[in-house]
């Protein structure tokens, strides 16, 4: 049975990573395969994201290419997680957080939706709305911080890329995400602003759930974000993941069963949001009144 696998999402990030390394160090896999010594195959499946992978593996894979050795650890930590079935990723833990796991599907993810209910997602914020979200980490120091904005910043970059074909993005936002203030109101006022330019782009549509729809399943469920992959040239395409963050960590859901209940999820809150038309005029109603406020 393919659930017996374990996780697709360790195991298909670790292959990405590898295979970038391998390209950026000029080594064909041919030339890694009889280096390694072992079969061109097993370096394929491996760069493929099918099945598990030892950590000397992947230590052996890092050597040759001449990884750091913070990214030849962070790696090996990964390997070590491809064999679990449910996969929870503690912040923290073996791997650092600066090895951003989200970032890699999200890049590699030709459709994603999103609901946010308490603020706005990472992907469409401005630096200084980002810059307020994490002023609120006492535990992050000032580096760091400028650090953590400028790979939020980075991400954006995938709305307008060429190739890759920039993803579909539809975004449903609750109406409370818009109303809490982060940092200033000239902040915020700027941050709804440029959701309505983003709006415009024909790859994207921001839409909001009003507060007036009362309890709904989205309330129960949280945040979340559904990413979808392209069927691409590989004999198994990447199933889609749920992917729902907490404070300490996040959670890659990737069986059908899973996505198809989160997919129930997206519906209902579909039905109720107001559509492009009406939340572009709620969000520019907010921002006269963040600005008279």
């Amino acid at each position: 049975m393919a659930e017996d696998m374990g996780s697709t999402v360790p195991r298909r990030q670790l292959g990405r990573a590898l295979r970038q390394l391998r390209t950026e160090a000029g080594v064909t896999l041919d030339a890694a395969a009889e280096a390694l010594e072992c079969s061109r195959q097993k370096v394929w499946r491996i760069e493929s994201g099918l099945g598990s992978v030892r950590s000397v593996d992947v230590r052996a894979m890092c050597q040759l290419y001449d990884a750091t050795p913070e990214l030849t650890g962070a790696l090996a930590a990964l390997a070590s997680e491809t064999k679990a079935r449910g996969w929870w990723h503690a912040y923290g833990d073996a791997i650092p957080e600066w090895f951003e796991l989200y970032v890699g599907l999200e890049q590699a993810a030709h459709r994603l939706r999103f609901f946010y209910d308490a603020m706005i997602p990472g992907l469409l914020q401005t630096r200084e709305y980002a810059h307020a979200v994490y002023q609120h980490r006492s535990e992050v120091g000032d580096d760091e911080r400028e650090r953590l904005v400028e790979v939020r910043l980075q991400r954006q970059a995938l709305l307008s890329r060429r190739l890759p074909p920039a993803p579909r993005c539809a975004v449903v936002l609750s109406e409370a995400a818009l109303l809490r203030v982060v940092g200033s109101s000239a902040t915020m006022a700027s941050q709804l602003r440029h959701l309505l330019a983003l709006s415009e782009r024909p790859n994207v549509s921001i839409r909001v759930l009003p507060l007036t729809a009362g309890l709904h399943r989205g309330v129960e469920a949280g945040t979340f974000v559904m990413l979808e992959f392209p069927p691409g040239t590989r004999t198994t395409p990447e199933p889609p993941v749920v992917y729902s963050e907490s404070w300490t960590g996040a959670l890659y859901l990737d069986r059908p069963q899973e996505f198809a209940a989160y997919e129930k999820v997206w519906m209902s809150i579909d039905e109720l949001a107001f559509d492009q038309g009406q939340s572009r005029r709620l969000i520019d109603k907010i921002v006269g009144e963040v600005h008279h406020g």
